[in-house]
């Protein structure tokens, strides 16, 4: 197979700046909603869309935890992805009502069945707040440097939202600090589930088709947004259009992806590529080892392990793409020359933050495991503390909140300030199925993996395990402790240090014990990677929107961006494929046996389902990790489906976009209508949607 050459940001931002773009160029870019290239993007397509069209657009989208979403209706009607509510089934479910296997299919709103702890929001404002979080930073370093400017982004986010619950505000990072944006959001705290398929439907090819394409699969659910407990009037949303889409048609993407690391400098990819992939890639790999061995020992722990090991899975398989990418020569050579170019326009310049970044990389690999193990955030990797055991996050955050909230909001760490208070609170209080098996087993790899990778010798192992073993210990912990119980984490929240340090619950006597270590591990990190990452990165900012002007667009940071493209297939070596699947393509490609069997009430419905339906669709749009459930809207502001997965050969996008090979996969809104109609007999949300 032939290299394919991936140009970076710089090059291609550079190129549409000097009117030199070619057609394969034109259609980069996560854009933001206060810099998007009207212009440019009405060439590319012949659209003609305007302000108005971005406006509807932005307040039709809504970010929905880790996912993104699309208002569908006036009466608070939203369209994601199945797998977005993966988490809000399992928690509804129980193993004798297992929603994943028989689908969600109430008849009516009232049986529309509360999300725990879901909450989706409504981007409505955006300012500049770059120069006062610059000015909060200027003379100081380390740890100082970082808090000073988390202060100052958390008394903005004061001042603009107040304690209205209706209204979230965030200062949000742009250009690795070279902008600092208030985002408003219009915050909805009431999310109920409104239709999900069958798992089946959803997941059809399992982990073989994952990052492929032809994909056969419904993966779309509805929730609705709920406002003092009735249905919330939302008169901007998007039209539903439930027809067949038409290869070569423009569609924008809209949505919240995850992160991309397209602005970093070689020396950081270098990073990336020989310290944080390998390690994230190999736990992880164990740790999906694990959650299979659970759930091959029966039907419940089947049922307990489905929704972490599809996590894992994602997280492994995209890992693979991106090592992909930083391991081969052209795509390396490309963002080499790219970085050259830059340099040699910024030559000159009072600073050298190329250098300071690559002084700083020999800290970073040897920080990077203990901070990521112990403490978490580290903005590279995928490792979480505790394996994502809930009961740990839960009491860390009862502990760390009661040492945080004695002091002034100014001198927390940045997620306790007052303006996030809220959203800790409701995170916490949700009421949640917890199981202990699956928390024994997450707790239990951690503690290993961290004996593993910091070594028996390390202080900070002998302060996680003392004298016990992994499995001991994790065993001790989930046995003893009572904060499964929604009603314990409230009272030792609202009970503040003193209730803290007098409770005898194991967890939170061992969250106590090892917050010291985890604290100094990320000081560590602060004084010596972060805040000297962020300065220098601020600096490359400068240089950036001195060089390319601003065709350069920011990196993605789970925040609201829109992408565009054409309906269209590719046929380049490894990834030839068409721009449609349909039903009929399904029936062929079901065997009966997994991961390949239809889902009963689909494959009950057979007789019924026009077979030239179009399930799934290929845009050339620019989408990564995060765009799960990101409507797909045609040039009339139509929603024409909802964005599920990307390609394999997609996954290097974190490092830079190529038109050739980039494709988001889409689940199609005529895919959806005929699900509801046919299938799930939903005619109430058919009639809703406006379709006869």
């Amino acid at each position: 197979m032939r290299h394919m050459f991936f140009a970076s940001a710089a090059v291609l931002a550079f190129a549409a700046a000097t009117s030199v773009a070619s057609s394969a160029r034109a259609e980069e870019g996560m854009w933001t909603y206060d810099n998007f290239p009207i212009a440019r993007a009405n060439q590319t397509l012949g659209t003609s869309i305007d302000q108005g069209w971005l406006d509807k657009v932005r307040l039709s989208s809504v970010k929905f935890g880790g996912c993104s979403a699309g208002v569908i209706s006036g009466e608070g009607l939203v369209m994601t992805n199945n797998h977005c509510v993966a988490t809000c089934v399992a928690n509804l479910s129980t193993p004798q009502l297992q929603y994943a296997e028989t689908g969600f299919t109430p008849k009516s709103r009232e049986e529309e069945l509360k999300c725990p702890g879901g909450s989706a929001e409504i981007l409505t404002d955006i300012s500049d707040v770059t120069e006062r979080v610059q000015k909060a930073g200027e003379g100081l370093d380390g740890q100082a440097f970082t808090q000073a400017r988390e202060a100052e982004a958390g008394r903005i986010e004061t001042e603009a939202c107040g304690s209205d619950p209706k209204i979230r505000c965030q200062v949000v990072s742009l250009y690795r600090g070279g902008q600092f944006k208030l985002y408003k959001f219009r915050k909805y705290s009431d999310v109920r589930l409104a239709w999900a398929p069958e798992d089946r439907a959803a997941t059809f090819g399992g982990d073989l088709d994952n990052f492929s394409f032809p994909r056969f699969a419904i993966d779309a659910a509805f929730i609705r947004l709920y406002e003092d407990g009735k249905p919330a009037a939302t008169p901007t949303h998007f039209t539903w259009n439930p027809n067949k889409p038409t290869e070569g048609e423009p569609v924008f993407v809209t949505g919240n992806p995850g992160s991309t690391q397209r602005l970093l400098t070689q020396a950081q990819l270098m990073t990336i590529r020989d310290v944080v992939l390998p390690m994230d890639q190999l736990i992880a790999s164990e740790l999906r080892g694990r959650l299979i061995r659970y759930s091959e020992e029966g039907e419940e722990q089947a049922f307990i392990a489905m929704d972490p090991i599809v996590g894992v899975e994602n997280t492994y398989k995209r890992g693979r793409g991106r090592m992909a990418a930083l391991i081969d020569p052209a795509f390396m050579a490309a963002k080499a020359e790219a970085e050259t170019d830059f340099r040699a326009r910024a030559a000159g310049g009072a600073t050298d933050p190329w250098g300071t970044l690559e002084a700083v990389q020999p800290l970073a690999r040897e920080l990077y495991a203990p901070m990521a193990l112990l403490e978490g955030g580290t903005g590279m990797g995928t490792t979480s503390v505790a394996g994502g055991s809930s009961l740990f996050q839960w009491a860390r955050a009862i502990v760390r909140g009661a040492q945080e909230r004695a002091k002034p909001s100014d001198q927390r760490l940045g997620e306790f300030a007052d303006s996030r208070l809220p959203g800790v609170q409701s995170g916490l209080f949700a009421e949640r199925p917890v199981y202990p098996a699956l928390e024994q087993i997450r707790l239990e790899w951690w503690l290993s993996k961290t004996r593993e990778w910091l070594t028996v010798d390390s202080p900070y192992v002998r302060t996680l395990l003392g004298k016990e073993s992994p499995e001991a210990l994790s065993a001790r912990l989930v046995e003893g402790t009572t904060l499964a119980d929604p009603a314990v984490r409230r009272a030792l929240w609202e009970g503040g240090l003193p209730a803290v340090q007098a409770s005898t619950d194991p967890l939170i006597q061992y969250v106590l014990a090892i917050d010291a270590d985890a604290r100094a591990v990320r000081k560590a990190w602060d004084d010596k990677v972060k805040a000297p990452t962020d300065r220098a990165s601020e600096q490359l900012a400068a240089a950036r929107f001195a060089a390319y002007g601003d065709a350069v667009y920011p990196d993605a940071t789970g925040t609201l961006r829109l992408t565009y493209g054409r309906v269209e297939g590719t046929d380049v070596p490894g990834q030839r494929i068409g721009a449609f699947t349909t039903f009929a393509g399904l029936w062929d490609r079901a065997t009966g046996a997994e991961p390949f069997n239809v889902a009963p009430r689909l494959l009950a419905a057979r007789d019924r389902i026009d077979p030239n339906a179009v399930m799934n669709m290929a845009v050339s749009s620019d989408t990564i990790g995060g765009s799960s459930g990101s409507p797909a809207v045609n040039a009339r502001g139509e929603i024409i489906g909802a964005n599920f997965d990307s390609t394999v050969l997609t996954q290097r996008n974190a490092y830079g976009y190529d038109r050739n090979v980039n494709r988001s996969v889409i689940v199609t809104t005529q895919a959806v209508t005929t699900a509801l109609r046919d299938v799930y007999g939903m005619d109430h949300l058919v009639r809703e949607l406006g379709v006869r």
